[in-house]
């Protein structure tokens, strides 16, 4: 079977939005920060006192050996890194998880002011070093939910499909 003139390949979803907003770069770039801190969590080499950690209150892993972190810790990080990525699909469903995940922040922000960090309540648990953390990635995500949600192509495309 012959064709005359030449074939093109067909058109996928990628060739008709091959640039993404800069919201939804965001939203990815914070899924996989949080994907990347859920994930080292649970490796020894990333976490000291890793034998000691535990579902919630009364783990002493650090990550880094700077952030207190537990079972639970890892896995809501786990979560909200995986979300974040599956909203990034959309601009506007990026925005709204950057905002979701900052107003998050700001409550774990709060909470572990509150909260005394010897005491059971501090079911994630938080020491200072994390809650000042959640501070700033409250402070980042929100600001980054402002991003713009129009695509800038480096190239301009004139005639691809012609």
């Amino acid at each position: 079977m012959f064709i005359d003139g030449p074939v093109h390949p067909p058109l996928t979803r990628a060739d008709d939005d091959p640039a993404r907003a800069p919201v939804r770069w965001a939203a990815i770039i914070c899924g996989m920060f949080f994907l990347a801190i859920g994930f080292a969590g649970f490796f020894p080499g990333m976490t000291q006192n890793f034998n000691t950690i535990e579902m919630g209150y009364g783990s002493e892993a650090m990550v880094l050996g700077l952030f207190q972190v537990s079972f639970l810790h890892n896995i809501v990080h786990l979560l909200f890194g995986a979300v974040a990525i599956a909203q990034s699909r959309f601009s506007n469903s990026a925005r709204r998880v950057l905002r979701l995940g900052g107003g998050l922040s700001a409550a774990l922000w709060i909470f572990g002011l509150l909260v005394n960090q010897d005491s059971a309540a501090n079911f994630l648990p938080l020491n200072t070093v994390d809650t000042w953390a959640y501070f700033v990635l409250a402070v980042v995500m929100i600001g980054l939910s402002f991003l713009s949600s129009d695509i800038t192509p480096a190239t301009a495309k004139a005639d691809h499909r012609s």
